[in-house]
Order: structure tokens, then C-alpha cells, then sequence
């Protein structure tokens, strides 16, 4: 007779645990208001440069050109790699705040800024501590919705929790000359994105708008890069010679700009024999 055997089953559990993992956001710190108004919202940063060194200093000089011709796309190849990426963007990714903006004035007239250039209260300037200089913001003026696009040429400023520093220009333009202080948001743009205002403020002051490639102390070097650009044929660039005290700055200027595209155009052709972040300048009209 055949015995069947009966084995015990065992059966072994076993438990799993999954760990959590706990995340949390350093809160952004609300700037000191000292009228009611409600908290700002939380800033997008992707990145800034580190804190430069101070300066008490501010600025932007009137820059009188010579005469010559209009730049437009007839001047410049049609080239098809132009245009839908812009040349330069700014050394931030997204840059989004809002706090409190102060403005300088005529304490600080014809004082140099950081950038080394000369302080202009009437032009669309403004000081930050960490935006790269240059570089482009637009600012907006939370209680009117005034905007105002401002070149960031100088360091500051360093009272309180204020943000931004306007020249007294910008913050007429946007309101806030009267009380002082105001609350704004900043929000940092390209070159690019600011030109049309940019455009549209110089036309207003009767001025033109050029692309600055180049500035020395030396004249030999001025003439090095002017014939640089003329040998590619491209329009041949001025030189503007400035003196400030017992110096002489010697810049190398292309223009005028007459659009977005035709700078877009242009600045592609110079970044391909070297040449990056022109820096757009205003100046006077010329007979």
C-alpha cells in the first residue's frame, strides 16, 4: 500500500517598507515695506551671479556720434540664419522679483558707475546688486501698473531691503520720484526684448540707437577692431573719442539701428568673427 506523506507548507511572509522622503523650500524673504501692501510673490531664479564689489558711484554719458547713414537690412547680408534665437541673452535664466525701488539723482551726476561710464540721471539706468552688468530689466510700478525698461549699469543699492535703484528718469516715468520709494517688480529681459523701448525712449529724446562692439584707452586698438569688421564687409564702424578728466575713451560704434531685425541680423555676422554682446547705446542726433 502506498503512504502518502504529508509535508507541513510553510509560508514565509515577508513585509516591505518604502521610505518617504521629505522636501522642503527655503522660503524667500519678504522685503520691509513701510506702507501696507501685500506680501510679494516668491521669486523664479535660476541663477545670479554672486554679489561684485560695491560701488557708491552711479551713471550712463550722452555719447555724441559723427555723422553718418542709417543701418538698415540693405546693408547687412539677408542672411536665413538670422533671427529666431537672439545673439546675447542675459547671464540669468528667469529672474523674476518684487520688493521696493528707491531712486539717485543729482547727488550722483557725472560720478562714475560700475560699468566705469559716467552717471546721467535723465537716461533709463538703474543699480542691482547681483544682475549682470550690463544688463536689461523691466520694471513695473505695483500701484499704477507704469512700466519702464532701464539698462543695469551700476551696484546698489545697499539700504534697507530695497531692490533696485532707478536713475530719477526712470522713476519718473514710472511714478515713484515723488514719494522716493515705491514697490515694483523687476523682471530681467534680453537686449533683445528691451530694444524697441529702448527705440521708442530715443526716439522721444531725438536721439538714434547704435550698437556699441568695442571701447579701449588705446586709439591703435579702436583702429585694430574697426578693421576687423570693415574687412568682412560689413558697414564700417565709427569711433567716437570721449575724455573724461585726463582720459580718453576711444568706442567702436555701428549704427544707427533702425530695427529689431536688422540688429539681430547684424549681431549674428559679428559674433561669427569673434565679436559677442554688443552693448546697445543712445546718442544724439547728428545734422
Amino acid at each position: 500500500m502506498n503512504k502518502i506523506i504529508t509535508l507541513p507548507l510553510v509560508l514565509v511572509l515577508s513585509s516591505c517598507s518604502s521610505n518617504q522622503i521629505k522636501t522642503s523650500e527655503t522660503p524667500v524673504p519678504t522685503p520691509f515695506i513701510s506702507h501696507q501692501a501685500s506680501p510679494p510673490k516668491a521669486a523664479l531664479v535660476a541663477l545670479e551671479l554672486p554679489n561684485q564689489t560695491k560701488y557708491q558711484a552711479r551713471h550712463h554719458s550722452i555719447i555724441e556720434l559723427s555723422k553718418n547713414s542709417p543701418l538698415d537690412a540693405r546693408d547687412v547680408d539677408n542672411s536665413t540664419e538670422t533671427a529666431q534665437k537672439e545673439s546675447w541673452l542675459p547671464r540669468i535664466a528667469r529672474y523674476l522679483k518684487k520688493g521696493v525701488a528707491s531712486w539717485y539723482g543729482p547727488g550722483f551726476q557725472g560720478k562714475k558707475t560700475a560699468t566705469g561710464e559716467i552717471f546721467d540721471m535723465y537716461e533709463m539706468t538703474a543699480a542691482h546688486k547681483t544682475l549682470p552688468i550690463p544688463s536689461y530689466a523691466q520694471v513695473t510700478n505695483l500701484e499704477n501698473n507704469k512700466t519702464v525698461v532701464v539698462r543695469i549699469n551700476d551696484r546698489g543699492p545697499f539700504v534697507g531691503n530695497r531692490l533696485l535703484d532707478l536713475s530719477y528718469a526712470a522713476a519718473k516715468k514710472i511714478g515713484i520720484q515723488s514719494e522716493g520709494t515705491g514697490k515694483v517688480e523687476i523682471k530681467a529681459i534680453s537686449q533683445m526684448q528691451a530694444l524697441p523701448q529702448i527705440q521708442k525712449a530715443a526716439e522721444s529724446q531725438n536721439k538714434k540707437v547704435y550698437f556699441q562692439v568695442g571701447s579701449f584707452g588705446s586709439e591703435s586698438k579702436a583702429l585694430k577692431l574697426q578693421d576687423k569688421i570693415s574687412a568682412h564687409n560689413m558697414p564700417e564702424p565709427i569711433i567716437h573719442a570721449t575724455k573724461h578728466r585726463k582720459n580718453t575713451l576711444y568706442k567702436v560704434q555701428m549704427g544707427p539701428i533702425k530695427s529689431t531685425q536688422n540688429a539681430e541680423i547684424l549681431s549674428d555676422q559679428l559674433a561669427k568673427i569673434g565679436i559677442k554682446d554688443p552693448q546697445i547705446v543712445t546718442a544724439s542726433r547728428q545734422n
